[in-house]
């Protein structure tokens, strides 16, 4: 079972493992289990990130011109 990281950690490793990639001095075997591993953290930050973005509200002025919170796009408001 893999270890689920921070988005900062996960971020980090990704940047490696594209680095050590591009080198190109890795087996075709080691390339394998470093894009699998990339595929999954590439997952896990796509999920934190979604999820970070629906706890977002983005401002909008109300009707006295001061900012009021209002649902992001394809929220239901009610």
């Amino acid at each position: 079972m893999a270890v689920k990281k921070s988005f900062e950690e996960a971020a980090g490793r990704l940047e490696e493992i594209v680095r050590r990639m591009e080198e190109g001095d890795v087996s075709l075997e080691e390339s394998m289990a470093l894009f699998e591993e990339g595929t999954a953290l590439m997952k896990q930050c796509t999920t934190m990130l979604n999820r970070a973005e629906q706890k977002v509200r983005k401002l909008v002025a109300g009707p006295d011109g001061a900012p009021v919170e209002a649902p992001m796009e394809g929220e239901d408001g009610q």
